[in-house]
């Protein structure tokens, strides 16, 4: 059975489509995400880069960091993805842009030390201070 999940940005200039399932799921919590996207955290689904494909619109690209550079919508901003060289075969999908984000839920917190001290979301899950990167997701 083929696996795909389908999502864009809000205008929809923007679509794309991944063929794999949705297993490395995380809230990330570190500042360089609460500042891309405006939230208090982003909630990023990893997966294999050959499995991610834009269907529609080419994305604008940001270098957040030396090692992250991070897509987005130059029409309605929306922040879609993010290619980090630390994991160089996979690519991160922000859960939100998804269409059935429901099918995502986080599996673990990232970057936990940068929480901020008010929230609390799904005490849980297991907690990285930073990011571990599972092992076979980038191989």
């Amino acid at each position: 059975m083929k696996v795909e999940h389908q999502g864009g940005c809000q205008c929809g200039a923007l679509r794309y489509r991944i063929d794999a399932p949705l297993t490395d799921i995380a809230h990330c919590h570190c500042s360089i995400c609460r500042r891309s996207s405006g939230g208090i955290l982003t909630t990023w689904v990893t997966v294999p880069r050959q499995a991610f494909h834009w269907l529609r619109g080419t994305p604008k690209a940001f270098a957040s960091s030396a090692s992250c550079t991070r897509y987005f919508c130059a029409d309605c901003g929306a922040h879609l993805a993010l290619f980090t060289s630390l994991s160089p075969d996979t690519l991160d999908v922000t859960v939100a842009t998804l269409d059935a984000p429901e099918q995502a839920p986080a599996d673990r917190h990232i970057w936990a030390g940068s929480r901020l001290p008010w929230l609390t979301v799904d005490p849980q899950l297991p907690e990285e201070n930073e990011e571990i990167i599972p092992m076979g997701l980038d191989s």
